[in-house]
């Protein structure tokens, strides 16, 4: 009887939707959905893939994969890898952000080139005698160490500013060559390296725009600022200035060492409604997956699930080579807890910093986007399928003799993200 009194009541139901009602002359409809346009269409692609021109990407053996590789590739064509193997997608990407590091962009490409503005710099002429002899990875390790200092590695804001226009002319002149429209997106991107004491607080910034827009800037750095504020700012400097679109997408919180997430600003202040609001204006998404592990959940904090230890990273404190991790630090590192604080400042305050979406990438310095299990690459060139290669993800440095530098620990410690 109920399951028959059921039917009839989902019958009626039916016909009462069904049936036309007297129109409102001129009212909206009840619905606040009705009529609107909703996007049916998905896209796959890869918002974070670093090329021969990122420092560590070079440093870790990318000499040939450039931007125009890494866009070529994932627009279906066939390259060649670093170890000499052919290499293509089973099916092509419809977008692609090379998302090198503003740091330093093109460090490698500018030496090889004998730039004279880097050359100048005691750095570029150091680095320079160190690539004539072979040691591009301790160029690289150069770089990963600075990160975290700070520190400008071109030694004048001058020479930096004339080396990153430099660079980033070619970045937008690229992806502008190999977009596409209605068939391949080379969306315009870098990767902002903030890395204060090791606590990866890194972001990708992608703009919407094309090389008349996004060319009237650079890049801006961690050495320009560590502060994501800061890099708020020049996002709404950009946007105002232009008319364009910009967004920026953190990742790898699970080696942040708890800051990405935390209930305090940069500067150990509480949050803010303004805060809140600032951010989720800028940070809609976050890039919860990639190779340098799983950013949503971790066993300590959802012990009852059982895909929780999925690809978890949780060595060190951030990407600091000798920091120890503790407890105190996961709610600061992943999403799943991050949502739910966000909803407890929002309570608070009136906005919430953390209303995110979640997407995978790969983050791969290879320029290529893959992370197949039959198609896999590897997170660095030293790390590509060859006869007799190594296994592992890291890399090694070999440094030159009576180099300033103490031996990192271990090769992961001197990768940056």
């Amino acid at each position: 009887m109920r399951r028959t009194l059921a039917a009839h009541l989902l019958a009626g139901s039916a016909l009462l939707v069904a049936a036309p009602g007297p129109a409102r002359a001129g009212a909206a409809p009840y619905s606040p959905h009705a009529h609107a346009e909703h996007a049916i269409d998905v896209y796959w692609g890869d918002t974070h893939v670093h090329s021969s021109w990122s420092p560590d990407a070079g440093g870790s053996g990318n000499r040939s994969l450039t931007p125009d590789e890494a866009y070529r590739f994932a627009r279906g064509e066939t390259v060649t890898g670093q170890a000499g193997e052919p290499v293509a997608l089973r099916r092509p990407l419809d977008f692609l952000v090379v998302a090198d590091h503003s740091e330093a962009l093109g460090l490698f490409p500018l030496l090889q080139e004998r730039n004279e503005t880097l050359l100048a710099t005691p750095n570029g002429a150091r680095w320079a005698r160190l690539l004539e002899r072979g040691y591009w990875g301790e160029v690289g390790l150069d770089f990963a160490l600075g990160l975290s200092s700070g520190r400008n590695l071109f030694g004048t804001p001058e020479a930096k500013a004339r080396i990153a226009r430099t660079m980033w002319d070619r970045v937008v002149a690229n992806a502008d060559r190999h977009d596409r429209p209605g068939v391949f997106s080379a969306f315009i991107g870098y990767e902002w390296t903030s890395m204060p004491a090791g606590a990866n607080l890194h972001r990708i910034v992608i703009f919407r725009d094309g090389a008349d827009r996004a060319g009237q800037v650079v890049p801006f750095s961690s050495v320009d600022s560590e502060d994501p504020e800061d890099l708020w700012r020049y996002m709404a400097g950009y946007e105002t200035a232009t008319g364009g679109d910009v967004l920026a997408i953190p990742h790898n919180s699970n080696m942040s060492a708890g800051r990405m997430f935390e209930l305090n600003d940069f500067q150990g202040r509480p949050l803010t409604r303004a805060y809140a609001r600032t951010r989720r204006r800028w940070e809609p998404l976050v890039e919860a997956t990639q190779i340098k592990g799983d950013s949503e959940a971790a066993p300590a904090l959802s012990p009852d699930d059982e895909f929780a230890d999925f690809g978890t990273w949780d060595w060190g404190a951030g990407m600091a080579p000798d920091g120890r991790h503790t407890d105190a630090m996961y709610p600061g590192e992943y999403v799943r807890p991050a949502l739910g604080n966000g909803l407890v400042v929002a309570s608070e305050v009136g906005a919430n910093p953390f209303e995110l979406g979640m997407i995978g990438s790969t983050d791969a310095h290879t320029g290529l986007a893959t992370a197949d299990d039959d198609d896999f690459w590897g997170k660095f060139s030293s790390n590509e399928p060859a006869v007799g290669a190594r296994e592992g993800w890291g890399w090694r440095v070999e440094l030159a003799p009576h180099t300033q530098h103490a031996r990192p620990k271990a090769a992961r410690s001197a990768e940056p993200g």
